[in-house]
């Protein structure tokens, strides 16, 4: 109530007792035979002041910032509207009554784990999916009492709306939610939308009573056995499918780059190959032309073998032999008119031993 209404009380209280000493004075004093109009005057006293602050501490009303109370009137049965909010206000004993609401955060569990519960025992959310596979939710409703509306949450479910109302409705609309999914999408991708969707539909089930829905958590869900082993053994396939689709992969890239490989050499042995053909192709055109000039040159001028042929001789060489039966290349009479020291196999000179049956030609060198 706050301190006026409890010091009002203690006051009321001190009135009472006055009320009995009053009255054990005027026992007292009857036995003795001594007059009993001082114990008389105490009890009223007592009576009157205990009655008056008693009614007076009844008739505050003094109202927390995070609360707001509902007042009925008790005679007729309606509510005083709007609901006081916070601060002190007057109301009739007896004919008015009130009831006091949080409006801070609050919030509801309903999990498998009996500390967390406002129940005891396990109070999770039983489900089953749309494939009937069994599916266990931990729930947490986090909400506020609307200030404004909370006339209409007294009339319909006065101070017992958590059970009465906010259990039975959260439980009611998870089971629906749950039951138009699969349970491999609750486990898994599908489980975000499947909270977004129990969400949504609790809190306009809540604003129609005068609840705020602040925030709703799914904690955990849970599966049976045979579902969790289900599904990891699904997950070991998919994993061990994709590593295969990954080695199918690889080996294609193998098989490309070692094509690729075998194409580019087989492209550089074509060059290669079209390369040294362009040039023996080159070389033997060069050659042919070379001959051609040769050719050319001999056919204008005879004497031109013979003249390179003597240019090429070593310096030193004086004598020149040649077979006798040897087809001649020169023009020997010109050669010895041009070179003293050439001696035709037909004319050896006197120093010299005739060689005219020799097989192999003779160069000396003087010395």
């Amino acid at each position: 109530m706050g301190g006026i209404s409890t010091l009002l009380s203690v006051v009321a209280l001190l009135g009472f007792l006055l009320l009995l000493a009053g009255i054990g004075l005027v026992v007292v004093a009857a036995s003795q035979g001594r007059p009993v109009r001082s114990g008389l005057l105490l009890a009223v006293l007592g009576l009157i002041a205990g009655l008056l602050f008693s009614v007076v501490s009844n008739g505050i009303l003094i109202v927390e910032p995070t609360q707001v109370a509902v007042v009925v009137n008790t005679l007729t049965g309606t509510l005083d509207t709007p609901a006081r909010g916070p601060g002190t206000s007057v109301i009739v004993p007896l004919v008015q009554q009130y009831y006091v609401y949080p409006t801070t955060q609050v919030t509801y569990t309903m999990s498998g784990t009996e500390t967390d519960n406002q129940t005891r025992g396990n109070d999770a959310v039983a489900a089953r999916s749309v494939d009937g596979q069994e599916v266990s939710l931990d729930v947490s409703v986090i909400y506020a009492i609307n200030a404004a509306n909370v006339n209409d949450l007294h009339v319909r479910w006065q101070t017992g709306y958590q059970d009465n109302f906010i259990r039975p409705t959260v439980r009611g609309l998870v089971r629906d939610v749950v039951s138009g999914y699969p349970a491999e999408e609750i486990y898994g991708a599908g489980r975000t939308d499947m909270e977004n969707s129990i969400e949504d539909r609790i809190r306009i089930r809540l604003e129609e009573e005068g609840l705020i829905l602040s925030d709703l958590l799914v904690r955990d869900i849970s599966f049976s056995e045979q579902f969790r082993q289900a599904i990891e053994n699904k997950q070991i396939a998919d994993q061990e499918a994709q590593r295969a689709q990954l080695q199918v992969r690889q080996r294609e890239n193998e098989a490309n780059q070692a094509r690729a490989v075998a194409a580019g050499e087989r492209d550089a042995e074509i060059a290669r190959a079209e390369g040294q053909a362009q040039a023996t192709i080159l070389q033997a055109q060069a050659e042919a032309e070379a001959l051609r000039l040769v050719n050319e040159q001999i056919a204008s001028n005879p004497s031109l073998i013979q003249y390179v042929y003597v240019k090429n001789l070593s310096d030193n060489v004086s004598i020149a032999l040649v077979p006798s039966n040897s087809p001649f290349l020169f023009d020997f009479d010109s050669l010895a008119e041009a070179n003293t020291g050439f001696v035709p196999p037909d004319a050896p000179d006197s120093n010299s031993t005739p060689t005219t049956t020799s097989e192999e030609a003779v160069t000396s060198e003087s010395p």
